[in-house]
């Protein structure tokens, strides 16, 4: 864990009680479980290689899934949620989704593209943002977002979908966005906790949320005024914040996390002791069992 960690958070084994566990799946993704169910968020657990972390991208990268390693990490989901299309959030879900017959909360975009890949219709639920829907379990509070920009303020390969596309997805250049959603999920009395998929967001839509643990995307740019002290002053300065989005999500989910260098995290801690002192700060490590 890097040092900049004000606190860690982690609970093992026995030690750990009863409550909500949280699962760092690396960059956006989260597994929560609490009374033997299970919440995914933004699951990319098979994290391969599109020569983004070299420099070289490769919009058409073929679409991959390592079914073992979902399995062992993923468990077996009881609901997934699904901030926005890109393929390092969504290109596990289409088989999280048949493997597990769990229903998928996303934009109309991801369950266009969900469908087209054979999940059945019946599974997913199509929101917009402001729903708070009801799932015995636990409960989850829909936020439309937005998603982060580049330095010259663009979105990465923006767009949405009305219909199913007519031929399946194959590569990453086949998954637009489709509008970024923001979630927050309450396990029972559980802490409320409120996830982020990318480094922005509406400031009046999350005003009121008070979550008690922010999962916040680090920022890749400055193109968002006062991105964080503004987030965590109208979500009503968590008791913990958690930076995500923060690694490079080319290396195995199974190795140490290793910074993303476009990833400003030094300074998301920084801005995050000065504009929430009293919060603490968690920096998360893959895979490893926080309880808040």
């Amino acid at each position: 864990m890097p040092a900049e960690a004000a606190g860690t958070g982690r609970e093992d084994g026995a030690a750990a009680g009863t409550g909500t566990v949280f699962r760092w799946l690396g960059n956006a993704g989260w597994r929560m479980d609490a009374e033997e169910r299970t919440v995914l968020f933004d699951p990319y657990i098979t994290r391969f290689d599109t020569g983004l972390a070299k420099g070289v991208f490769n919009p058409r990268t073929e679409l991959t899934t390592r079914g073992d390693l979902v399995d062992q990490h993923a468990g077996a989901a009881d609901l997934v949620l699904v901030s926005h299309s890109h393929w390092d959030h969504f290109n596990d879900v289409p088989y999280i989704a048949k493997a597990t017959k769990a229903p998928v909360v996303g934009t109309q975009t991801t369950c266009h593209l969900l469908t087209a890949l054979g999940v059945d219709p019946a599974q997913l639920v199509v929101v917009k943002g402001g729903e708070v829907l009801d799932f015995g379990f636990c409960v989850v509070e829909v936020v439309s977002s937005l998603h982060s920009r580049n330095p010259k303020h663009r979105y990465f390969a923006p767009g949405t979908l009305t219909a199913p596309p007519a031929v399946a997805p194959a590569t990453i250049s086949d998954l637009p966005e489709g509008d970024t959603l923001a979630f927050q999920v309450r396990f029972g009395g559980g802490p409320a906790a409120f996830l982020m998929g990318a480094s922005d967001f509406v400031e009046r839509n999350v005003a009121g949320l008070r979550p008690d643990v922010a999962m916040i995307a680090v920022q890749n740019s400055k193109a968002t005024h006062r991105y964080l002290p503004r987030l965590l002053k109208a979500l009503d300065l968590p008791r913990t914040v958690v930076p995500v989005h923060w690694d490079n999500f080319e290396t195995p989910l199974t190795d140490p996390a290793v910074k993303d260098p476009a990833a400003d995290l030094a300074g998301f801690l920084t801005e995050a002791r000065q504009a929430a002192p009293r919060s603490r700060v968690v920096v998360p490590e893959h895979l490893t069992p926080l309880r808040f």
